[in-house]
């Protein structure tokens, strides 16, 4: 039986197995909500889980099959159910049953004889509950979304900002090609790969290694302060020529800095990224620059984009040298162990050495990107011959 007033009321599903109760409830109820019976705890769940579930539960205990307790019991287990409040309508009055009833997730229990206003009260009360219930629910809802959303937009506005800046350093610097997009990749399966290990896997969370993945490519960002005719000379740098080249870790670091000054708050990214540009050129034994940093005094980021970056450049062809093989570039990296870098590094470079040379491959240079880089290079430094 099914009463539909004219409005929209709460819909109340009446669960009884004698037939005079139910349509004695329905008789109360009918003027003021919907009302929908089950003569079963059976039928009541398959009505409770419909595409039109009741706003609330009237529900009596003792019943054939399934008893009010279990259907109770059921329907607190069940996502789509259980923000369903649930009175229990019996005759049982002891004590332990209001107890029993009420840890199983009731929100009320009513005895019967009913008091016909008491019922009504009670129920009304539970309406207004759950309605102001579910105003926060959606309210809740709304805000998370929209936090999702919001923080989808800011890391979106974070990655154009960070890949804008490093092609900025790449067009200057003709001849690096996709190693912005495999030394990202290269310290990416090296931070995967040392998750397990004792010194790392407290801070080499799934959100950490997003932000060394999405920051590595600010590694060169200071290049763009190098003259020219240094960052583009076909050759080996002079003394004087390689200490200017070595102010680009500074200069990365400062231009991060500033950006980071000019928003007036601390971000975890551009942390990252000041960490990465400005140390990655420290060694492990202190022979590095700027700073000659040595051991665990030297950024965990920038250790891992330190290995990354020589990998890189010895398995890519400069104007200077041809490209070396995977083989012998493992070899060089493994010799720098305790030298050049962190020797834990090294052994999960070690395991994932594979990994690393299909990066190469995947992301290496097509024939089309090596011609372009040559016709680059031969306009920047006034080299007009084809």
């Amino acid at each position: 039986m099914v009463v539909t007033p004219s409005a929209d009321p709460a819909t109340i599903l009446v669960v009884d197995d004698n037939p005079d109760n139910l349509d004695l409830m329905a008789g109360l109820l009918q003027d003021r909500y919907r009302v929908k019976v089950a003569i079963s705890g059976e039928k009541a769940l398959q009505i409770a889980c419909s595409d039109n579930p009741p706003d609330l539960i009237l529900l009596d205990i003792m019943m054939p099959g399934l008893s009010g307790y279990q259907v109770c019991e059921q329907l607190k287990q069940e996502r789509v159910t259980q923000g369903i409040p649930i009175i229990f309508l019996t005759a049982m009055a002891a004590t332990e049953d209001e107890t029993r009833g009420l840890e199983l997730g009731a929100v009320d229990f009513i005895t019967k004889p009913v008091n016909p206003p008491i019922v009504l009260a009670r129920v009304a009360a539970q309406l207004q509950l759950k309605a102001a219930a579910d105003v926060l629910r959606d309210q809740n809802s709304w805000l998370e979304a929209e936090v999702q959303r919001r923080t989808r937009d800011l890391i979106a506005i974070q990655d154009v900002t960070i890949q804008m800046m490093a092609g900025l350093a790449e067009t200057r610097d003709s001849e690096t090609g996709n190693h912005i997009r495999r030394t990202q990749h290269y310290v990416k399966a090296l931070a995967q790969q040392l998750r397990s290990h004792p010194r790392f896997g407290s801070q080499l969370d799934d959100r950490t290694i997003d932000l060394l993945f999405r920051c590595a490519p600010l590694h060169d960002i200071g290049k763009v302060g190098i003259p020219d005719r240094i960052l583009l000379k076909p050759g080996r740098f002079t003394p004087e020529e390689f200490a200017i080249m070595q102010t680009h870790t500074t200069l990365g670091r400062d231009a991060i800095a500033t950006a980071e000054r000019q928003l007036g708050v601390e971000v975890d990214f551009l942390r990252v990224a000041k960490e990465i540009a400005y140390s990655h050129q420290e060694k492990w034994d202190g022979s590095g620059y700027p700073q000659g940093l040595a051991g665990e005094a030297i950024p965990f980021s920038a250790r891992l984009m330190a290995l990354a970056d020589v990998y890189d450049s010895l398995i890519s062809p400069r104007i200077y040298k041809e490209a070396m093989g995977h083989e012998e570039a493992v070899a060089i990296i493994e010799a720098g162990r305790g030298r050049h870098f962190d020797p834990d590094v090294v052994e999960a470079f070690r395991a994932v050495a594979g990994e690393f040379h299909a990066i190469a491959e995947r992301f290496g240079d097509s024939d089309a990107d090596l011609q372009r880089k040559a016709d680059s290079l031969r306009i920047m430094t006034g080299d007009a011959r084809p």
